[in-house]
């Protein structure tokens, strides 16, 4: 399943996909004390999402060295998990360091059209990729994950009771690059 996604990551490194997506299906799938949760995680083009984004409470993540916040680090998916409880977007390099977390995204794209059902997470990731060059992943409480790009969503994995890959490139004009 992992290889049919990565292709909507292009060019971030599969050093870079594969724990992020490793890491929202396990949210998805586990959620946190016994309970679900949701989360979105901003990948690529951290930069110019920290543009458009500010933070909602004193970032947990700030001042930490990068080797640290890499999303490769073990010691850091508890603590990710447990920052996804709170409010707000994780915000992830394109070499895979996490830059912020719980940040409010403030991207504006008004002519975006997502099926019925996604809430403002999944508007927000949405829009978010629209006016930047990053990958929206949206962890939902309904124990799936959401990928968008360029405004589309573009791939949906059903988490529960193991992950499968719903859709793929479905909802966009949007293809992947050959």
């Amino acid at each position: 399943m992992l290889d049919k996604l990565a292709a909507l990551f292009l060019p971030l490194a599969p050093n870079v996909v594969e724990p992020t997506l490793g890491l929202a299906i396990e949210i998805a799938r586990e959620g946190r004390e016994g309970r679900r949760i949701g989360t979105m995680f901003m990948v690529g083009d951290s930069d110019t999402v920290l543009l458009h984004s500010r933070p909602l409470i004193l970032d947990p993540l700030a001042g930490h060295p990068a080797q640290a916040r890499h999303v490769t680090d073990s010691n850091l998916r508890g603590t990710i998990k447990e920052l996804a409880q709170l409010d707000g977007a994780f915000i992830i390099s394109d070499s895979g360091i996490f830059v912020a977390a719980c940040q409010y995204l403030e991207a504006n794209a008004p002519d975006l059209h997502l099926p019925f059902g996604l809430g403002t997470r999944h508007m927000a990731a949405a829009a978010m990729s629209e006016v930047t060059s990053s990958i929206g992943l949206v962890v939902s409480e309904t124990a799936s994950v959401r990928i968008f790009r360029r405004g589309f969503l573009v791939a949906e994995v059903s988490c529960a009771p193991k992950p499968r890959l719903q859709r793929l490139v479905n909802y966009g004009v949007w293809t992947p690059a050959a």
